[in-house]
């Protein structure tokens, strides 16, 4: 396929063709492959991707693997609110599923005396089904109206748990138990990742991942075709939640502590953020915008008060200069070559 458009100074003599790298595209994920050349043309990004972050604890220090962690759980609500994007919701209650995740495993760890290992699955499924329940009545709500209910109600959780002392209240419950070393906790987070990545994809190119594409298109034409929107944002949301959950039910235990500070207006704005900066849909540009955004933020603390000032600075040009996410635009020259021809 080729695409034309012309140069603003010398429109008459040259214009600019971009053309695909040959290789012949099937559908989005099948490909017609002819040499070992074009197969590792496609592999490779991937392999990168997995081997590149398998190896990153092997090479870091302790404080940066740290940072790979807190890295991991972003991308994680990153990926998370792009999946619920992806049905046509836009949330900013990323804080909520994570608090809901954190709470649920720290109440089974602290009041039932749960092992880890059983406390963060549970709290997974936990923290999906409350999330989903509480934001179930106002689905049929859109745009900037949900955005609004899922900012207010991580506010009103931290103002209800202060105000009834639930919980040990603004103490928080400390204590818990931890994971069993750095290594499995790493990994663990790791293996969470992958598995939200791969399987958000691998869900949006099924049947279910096209109807909820329809739904973000054009949800009136979608219940036009006998189909309950309703159940499949239902089902995309508790999916979304029960990912954000884990990651928060994975730093109770990494802290060993579960606050009010789960519930932080913070684990909302940095995985939006990151996805806006990488390049919402399709996940990767909310993975590579994670990678870029957070190292950043630690790189950038010899700099004291100034880091927020230089941290925001970057934000705007990335976000000006790339407007369709750094991720599609370095997939977009990886896939394809520009280059002048002459017009008669």
């Amino acid at each position: 396929m080729i695409w034309k458009f012309k140069e603003s100074s010398e429109s008459s003599k040259r214009r600019k063709e971009r053309l695909d790298r040959c290789i012949k595209a099937r559908s989005d994920t099948i490909y017609s492959l002819t040499s070992y050349k074009e197969a590792l043309y496609l592999v490779l990004p991937r392999a990168l991707l997995v081997f590149g972050i398998l190896l990153l604890p092997l090479v870091l220090d302790e404080y940066w693997n740290k940072v790979l962690v807190i890295t991991c759980v972003i991308a994680i609500l990153a990926m998370s609110w792009d999946f619920i994007a992806s049905a046509g919701m836009f949330s900013l209650g990323q804080s909520l599923f994570f608090g809901m995740g954190g709470y649920s495993a720290g109440v089974l760890n602290h009041y039932f005396g749960l092992p880890p290992y059983v406390t963060i699955p549970v709290a997974t499924l936990v923290g999906g089904l409350l999330s989903s329940f509480l934001l179930f009545p106002v689905l049929r709500l859109r745009g900037v109206y949900f955005a609004m209910v899922t900012f207010v109600l991580p506010l009103i959780l931290r103002a209800l748990i202060e105000a009834t002392g639930i919980f040990q209240g603004m103490e928080g419950l400390s204590g818990l138990s931890p994971l069993p070393n750095a290594w499995v906790a790493t990994y663990l987070i790791i293996a969470g990742l992958f598995l939200c990545f791969f399987g958000f994809r691998r869900l949006m190119d099924t049947d279910y991942g096209l109807i909820l594409s329809a739904i973000l298109d054009n949800d009136q034409a979608v219940m036009a075709g006998g189909i309950n929107i309703y159940w499949y944002k239902t089902q995309a949301l508790f999916i979304g939640s029960a990912a954000a959950a884990f990651a928060g039910a994975f730093m109770t235990h990494y802290y060993r502590f579960v606050g009010m500070s789960a519930f932080a207006m913070d684990n909302s704005v940095l995985p939006v953020a990151a996805s806006v900066l990488g390049g919402p849909g399709g996940f990767a540009g909310a993975l590579l915008g994670s990678f870029i955004l957070v190292p950043l933020c630690e790189s950038l603390r010899a700099f004291g008060s100034w880091r927020i000032v230089f941290y925001s600075f970057l934000m705007v040009i990335f976000v000006v200069s790339l407007p369709e996410g750094i991720f599609h635009y370095l997939a977009r020259k990886y896939h394809q070559y520009e280059r002048w021809v002459e017009t008669e």
